[in-house]
């Protein structure tokens, strides 16, 4: 749905993009075997750069609703609970909502869940809010 040109850490996971709005984003991230850990299930870290990723695309999407161009976001704080493994060769599927949306920083929460519907990881971050440069 979305490209994610400048992004190219994410195009590098094989993130998709599949809904995007100012109110949520959601997305798939195909399990590939150099995104995993031992066994073949998704990294920690493939994990919390999945929802990195969606936190920041959501604040962009919600700043050029609200505020216009030029406003930018950087990621200040990230909490992640780990719910359970997500094997090689299923897709990993998030949902990124907003708890808090201020003008400084905002708070997002991603949910991904496994192909089956169990939920794997909760992820909780903090985005800081950058004015335009002048």
């Amino acid at each position: 749905m979305s490209d994610l040109h400048g992004l190219p850490f994410a195009e590098l996971m094989g993130l998709k993009i599949t809904a995007i709005s100012p109110d949520k984003v959601t997305a798939e991230l195909p399990v590939r075997p150099e995104l995993c850990t031992r066994p073949a299930v998704l990294h920690g870290g493939a994990v919390m750069a999945f929802a990195d990723t969606l936190g920041a695309v959501a604040t962009m999407a919600w700043l050029k609703a609200n505020l216009g161009e030029g406003w930018g976001t950087t990621t200040i704080e990230s909490k992640t609970n780990f719910l359970a493994a997500i094997p090689a060769g299923e897709t990993a599927h998030a949902e990124c909502t907003p708890i808090h949306r201020g003008r400084t920083t905002q708070v997002w929460q991603t949910k991904i869940s496994r192909a089956d519907g169990k939920l794997a990881a909760i992820v909780t971050q903090t985005q800081l809010v950058l004015a335009p440069r002048a």
